[in-house]
Order: C-alpha cells, then structure tokens, then sequence
C-alpha cells in the first residue's frame, strides 16, 4: 500500500504539469490527494512495526522529524523556481517522491508483526532475518529459525476481511470508548495545528517571520520528544502540552497598554503551537501503542481523519478572527484545547506498555507474545 499510494502520488503531481484545463488540473489533484491520505499513516505504522518495542517512540518521531524537514523544503524550491512557470514547480516536487517509489519498492520490508497475525509464517521469518544485526554472534539466529518452525500459526481468519478491523473498533465496547477519546483529542489538535498559521495575520507582528518561526518550532518539538519519549508519561504528556497551548493561545489575543505586549503576543503563539507540535506528536506515538497490529493501521487512519477534520473548520475560525483581533481564532482554539486536556482527566487512560488485548484468542495471544521475543532478540 505505502509504494502504491506514493507511486499514484508522484506520477499524478507530475502530470499535473501537463494539464490544459481546469478540469484535468482538478483531476490529478484529486487522485493526488487519495494517494496522500494513506502515506502517513501506512509510514508510521510499519516503520514502528520494523523494530523493537523500545525504539518505537523514537522512529516514530524521526517520521514527524523528516516530515518538517521536507515542509520547510518546499519554500526552498518555490523560491528556486519563482522565475518559472507553476508547472515546473509540480515538476521539481513530484522528482523526489518518484525516487521515494523506488526505494520503498526495493529496500523497506512488510512489517513480521502483520505477517504473523496474517499467518505468513515463512514470510515473516525471511524479513525477521532480513532486518537482524550482520554480526552472527549477535543475531541469535538459529535459535529463532527453529524455535519459531517449531509452532504452529493459524491465518487469523476473522481479520482478513475489509470491514473487519473497523468492525472491531466499533462493536468492541472499550475500543469504541478509545477510539472516540483519542479521535476528539486529535479533532481539537488538528484544528489547532493546521489553524494557528492560518490566523498570524489577526496578530500586530511581521507575518512573514511569525511564518517562519512557526516553521522552525516543529523542529525542537520533534527534537524533544525524539530524546524524551521513553520518559515521557502519554497521557500526562498531552494533558500538559494541550493544557500550555490552550492558555497560551488565549494570552496571545489579550490586550495590552503596554507597547511590548506585541511582542510578548508573538511569544505567546510560538509556545502555544509549539506545544501543539509536541501533543500532535505525542498523541500519533500513544495511538500506536493502544491498538494491536490487527487494527492499529484502521485505528491510526480515523485519528488522522479527524486531525485533518479539524483543520477543514481552521480557516473559518481564522477568516472570522481578523475581524475582532484574532479572538474568534486564537480564543476558540484555546477554549477547545482546554476542553482537551479535559477529557483527557475523564477518560480512565492507562499506559499500556505490556498490554495484551482481552478479546483475542489463545493462538494469537501465543503469536503476539513469540513476536515480541523474536523481535527483541534481533533488534
């Protein structure tokens, strides 16, 4: 799925160059987009899914780390192309998701965790060894060869229809319960995270740095919570950071007589979308670890779903909140994340490091658990 859907990406941008009209133009972009939704996501997951539980935070982090780096590309080659047509532009942009194709195609490995639940048992041992340390001293290899033969695994046929995983998520009292918390945490972080730079405009500051702050604040966001992930309780983490953006954001639109209140506004949104930065990463890396593999792809994409639809109610917030200084905009964001962080307070959320989902069998309990072992003894 991840090398399809950045294959349909690339190959569609790039012939976006090419459109004669608005309606071809409109086409592509269209068919663009369905092979972006799934990119995220599907990155996250098996990259997570490739190595051992203690280093799942940080390659998780790394993905939002290079996701910032390639956004704060795309200015580099707009101002590099501003004397040509847009069309080179889509050109210049879709080159490095071509190659990004190709390298997914050759060199990244289906995740063994899905493999197992899926019943590829041979399959899931070759990408084991694929994925194990060079130096055979180290790799334990002949152990996990014969002591994973040894077992028997069964195709998890209850989990290979379409609907299935969604199904789960739905009937399944504690994973509706969930689900529905951590989607309406990811509704308020969204529309704060795609908002916040759509409303500069409402504050008295120069909206070309307060861009280019905003840009920089997402790197020691993800710099942070690359080195402090494994220390960092999930749900304390995003009731502080939630809880910081939402007063933050409310003391950017204050008004005040003193002439260096406008500096101190600027201040106040930088630390409030820093901190949304911080519990958007926070929340991706907590979901990751609620859901088993069997679900955890579908349980990802609702929460991004309701993430982006946060940010569809952004720009009206922001179009609203020029008229009145920003406060439709900037006070309605930290109203909502303020609701946020209490929510986070109602719902009785564990962490779940060691968590073995209730409602599976015996068999799959058995290959969960022989995963765990085989993955931690080769990474």
């Amino acid at each position: 799925m991840l090398f399809l859907s950045c294959l349909m990406m690339s190959l569609s941008t790039f012939l976006t160059a090419f459109s004669n009209n608005i309606w071809i133009y409109s086409a592509f972009r269209l068919i663009t987009g369905f092979g972006r939704a799934t990119i995220g996501t599907s990155a996250l997951v098996l990259s997570t899914e490739l190595v051992g539980r203690r280093w799942r935070g940080q390659v998780g982090v790394i993905g939002f780390f290079c996701f910032t780096l390639g956004f704060l590309s795309l200015p580099a080659i707009a101002y590099s192309q501003r004397a040509h047509s847009w069309r080179s532009l889509y050109i210049w942009t879709s080159i490095p998701t071509i190659l990004y194709s190709i390298t997914v195609n050759f060199l990244v490995r289906e995740s063994p965790r899905w493999l197992f639940v899926r019943g590829r048992k041979e399959d899931a041992i070759a990408t084991l060894k694929c994925i194990a340390p060079i130096d055979s001293a180290t790799t334990k290899t002949p152990f996990t060869s014969s002591f994973i033969s040894s077992l028997s695994f069964e195709q998890e046929t209850w989990n290979v229809d379409l609907y299935s995983a969604i199904s789960v998520l739905v009937e399944r009292r504690w994973a509706f319960r969930r689900l529905s918390s951590v989607m309406a945490i990811g509704f308020g972080t969204g529309m704060v995270y795609y908002g916040m730079p759509l409303a500069l405009g409402s504050l008295n500051f120069n909206l070309y740095l307060s861009v280019t702050f905003n840009a920089l604040s997402e790197l020691p966001a993800s710099l942070i919570a690359f080195f402090f992930i494994d220390q960092m309780n999930r749900k304390t983490s995003l009731l502080v950071f939630t809880s910081l953006c939402g007063i933050c954001s409310i003391m950017s639109v204050l008004k005040g007589m003193n002439p260096i209140w406008t500096r101190l506004q600027i201040v106040f949104e930088l630390v409030s979308f820093f901190s949304a930065c911080s519990a958007f990463n926070v929340l991706l890396i907590f979901m990751i670890e609620l859901f088993p593999t069997c679900v955890r792809n579908s349980a990802l994409s609702m929460v991004r779903q309701a993430v982006v639809l946060g940010g569809v109610f952004s720009p009206m917030l922001a179009a609203a909140g020029r008229a009145n200084g920003g406060f439709l905009s900037y006070g309605v964001f930290g109203l909502w994340l303020g609701f946020v962080g209490c929510l986070l307070f109602v719902c009785q959320r564990q962490e779940v490091e060691g968590f073995v989902i209730r409602w599976m069998n015996k068999s799959t309990k058995t290959q969960l658990l022989v995963m765990r072992l085989v993955v931690s003894r080769l990474i």
